[in-house]
């Protein structure tokens, strides 16, 4: 063991003689501890409800989406497909046709965007789970499955035999108009179930077969608007992104699910930013305090300090000593504040409810223990107290030394 290092774990160890250089670096310890556990315990909330956000945002999102680069629609030809069907990875995958329409419905009207899916969209999304009254549509057939804001805003009922959705889309062409026939193509379908996967969704969409979508928008053989994709379990994104990308070309753009939630992600990473940034502020502020406690420590230690340098210790030895004890006092103070923090984190994830902080009666908040999180705090607490460590070790200088 070094001499400055077996020096400073004495210093950090031993008190003063006087009482208020020992109550200010409790204080600085006791700021150090609080700091790092309150920054901990802030990320592992905006993590937690990152995570709850996402669970409602991607419920329906697959793992990749095919859709044309310009334009709206893009043939997708037997041979391609077949294609596609012997990707390592792909698990399944779904064709889609997806456009805004107007529904009709008992008089009222709205203007939504239709989804027309195959007989395998239920392979790759959960359907469940979001359907909330009825059930899911049957495939080939004029059945559609509408939002729960829809359903309100039309007065739309589930299996309502006698009362049919009505499904418009302008018909391009030029000329006069003199019907309604002329200027839309239209479709009669019955409504089999409400989904619900969050106010977005609800409010705008509704499914229906990709027969009734095709039919509706009068779509050419193979015609589709994109193709949504569920991968293996142990599957390289990259890998068969890649090898899509080369089946389908480069009139194909390829999107994950964080480049479909692209705005929302950009948002949650920077309020995660922001909060962080406030936190070390708060932080940076609390280490003041380790540098005071330093300065105190250094002139209450002065005689000791005096004889330390006359048996031959250098400046930059004693220097040493209390750069070494702050570093210490944030490395230590840093790690109480983690597992402190980090104990009640898994206590808010598996303790009892009645022991929890809740926002309803049934829902806790919501929490996530990410080990990154632990690595920034504990690197943030490092730098930080060698900083105000290193601002406190240069006040000691020679003059000092030879001062009585």
């Amino acid at each position: 063991m070094s001499f400055p290092l077996y020096i400073a774990k004495r210093y950090l160890r031993s008190k003063s003689s006087n009482n208020a250089i020992n109550f200010i670096t409790y204080i600085a310890i006791a700021g150090i501890i609080l700091g790092s556990a309150s920054l901990f315990i802030v990320l592992s909330g905006f993590a937690g409800l990152r995570d709850f956000t996402l669970q409602f945002t991607t419920v329906i999102d697959p793992d990749l989406r095919a859709e044309v680069t310009i334009g709206k629609s893009f043939i997708l030809n037997p041979n391609v497909e077949n294609k596609l069907k012997v990707v390592n990875g792909i698990a399944s995958y779904s064709k889609i046709i997806e456009e805004r329409v107007i529904a009709s419905f008992d008089g009222n009207n709205q203007a939504l965007y239709i989804k027309g899916v195959d007989a395998n969209y239920k392979h790759v999304n959960v359907l469940d789970s979001i359907i909330w009254r009825g059930s899911w549509l049957t495939d080939k057939t004029n059945q559609v499955v509408v939002g729960d804001g829809v359903s309100n805003s039309l007065n739309i009922g589930v299996l309502d035999y006698g009362k049919r959705v009505s499904l418009f889309v302008p018909r391009p062409g030029k000329g006069q108009i003199t019907s309604v026939q002329q200027a839309f193509n239209q479709v009669e379908a019955i409504n089999v179930g409400v989904f619900s996967i969050n106010e977005k969704l609800n409010d705008s969409h509704i499914f229906s077969s990709l027969e009734l979508a095709h039919e509706l928008l009068n779509f050419e053989e193979n015609q589709i608007t994109n193709i949504e994709f569920r991968l293996t379990e142990n599957a390289d994104e990259k890998k068969v992104k890649s090898q899509i990308q080369g089946i389908l070309g480069n009139n194909i753009t390829l999107k994950n699910t964080a480049q479909l939630n692209d705005a929302l992600y950009k948002m949650l990473n920077t309020e995660n930013l922001a909060v962080y940034l406030i936190f070390t502020l708060i932080l940076i502020i609390a280490f003041f305090n380790v540098i005071g406690s330093l300065i105190m420590m250094m002139l209450d230690k002065k005689k000791s300090l005096n004889t330390l340098f006359n048996v031959g210790a250098t400046v930059k030895d004693i220097r040493k000593i209390f750069f070494l004890q702050g570093a210490l006092m944030s490395v230590f103070g840093g790690l109480i504040g983690l597992a402190v923090s980090t104990l009640l984190i898994v206590f808010q994830l598996y303790g009892p409810d009645n022991m929890k902080v809740m926002i309803t009666q049934t829902l806790a908040y919501p929490v996530a223990f990410h080990a990154v999180n632990l690595v920034i705090v504990f690197l943030t607490i490092t730098v930080l107290g060698i900083i105000a460590s290193k601002i406190a070790s240069v006040r000691i200088t020679k003059y000092m030394m030879k001062t009585n």
